[in-house]
């Protein structure tokens, strides 16, 4: 594996693979690699001649009250794990390499990015995403790139995104990969201590509630989401949203009739949780 630090030397290192037809993909991460990172890598590497995981703590898409100097770092480690798994590039650019002197362009996609976490952290996160992840695709030019479900709000954006801008990228969206207890895994859980880490598992136990609910013939969305929040209340976490959306354009849902998607958000000790279930009547 190559640990590439500059936007010419990704395309030196695509055009090298292109030239013997091999499919590209690509994984963007901000590091502190768990094993979701790790599972999308992998399956990058099952379907792609050359893989590309790109390390880079976008600063674009942190409000001025959030952690983008404590966000847990550790490139060597990462390094080390995207090996293991079967990265061939690691592209770790400085930011002024993706931000250049100058830098002037977002990308503002309507609509989409002004509910669930756009409504709570602010519409301009979600432009900090789709500018960094539009540049990404435009250096690298990749055949797929694979995201984690568990940021269900960013995969909405990203394809669409894709679709508006007629980026011909496939977008592989990769299941939630959960701990022994089903918290999600997410690089912010190491914030959480002994305490906080046996709340957060409430957030699971939520989504589990609901499916059960509906599973059982419950589909008015008001008492879907009432056996979730009871969950929650027991565990007590007070959510910044619990919601039914369509996962296609995000529109509230009144009634689980197709798939649905149930969008929780928390704060737990000092970490900010999200998860989410598809729920299907």
């Amino acid at each position: 594996m190559r640990i590439i630090r500059t936007v010419a030397g990704v395309r030196a290192a695509v055009a090298e693979s292109r030239s013997r037809g091999e499919i590209v993909g690509l994984v963007p991460t901000m590091g502190a690699f768990h094993e979701g990172h790790l599972s999308l890598i992998r399956q990058a590497r099952a379907q792609s001649g050359l893989v590309v995981v790109s390390l880079f703590v976008n600063p674009t898409q942190f409000g001025a009250n959030e952690d983008l100097s404590a966000y847990p770092r550790d490139e060597e480690r990462d390094a080390e794990l995207a090996r293991e798994a079967g990265a061939d590039v690691l592209f770790a650019p400085a930011v002024d390499e993706v931000y250049p002197d100058g830098f002037a362009t977002t990308i503002h996609i309507s609509g989409i990015t002004e509910v669930l976490c756009g409504a709570v952290r602010g519409p301009q996160h979600f432009d900090g995403v789709a500018t960094v992840v539009a540049k990404l695709f435009g250096i690298v030019a990749p055949d797929a790139a694979y995201f984690g479900q568990k940021d269900a709000q960013q995969i909405v954006v990203v394809r669409r995104l894709v679709r508006d801008l007629d980026i011909p990228v496939r977008i592989v969206a990769c299941p939630i990969v959960r701990e022994a207890d089903g918290l999600a895994m997410s690089s912010r859980n190491v914030y959480l201590d002994a305490e906080a880490r046996a709340q957060a598992t409430g957030l699971n136990r939520a989504l589990t509630a609901a499916e059960a609910a509906v599973a059982a013939g419950v589909t008015e969305g008001k008492a879907v989401l009432k056996a979730a929040m009871a969950e929650l209340t027991a565990s007590g976490i007070v959510p910044e949203y619990l919601e039914l959306r369509s996962p296609d354009d995000l529109l509230p849902v009144d009634v689980v009739e197709g798939p649905t998607l149930l969008a929780v958000a928390a704060r737990v000790g000092r970490a900010r949780l999200i998860d989410n279930r598809m729920l299907e009547a």
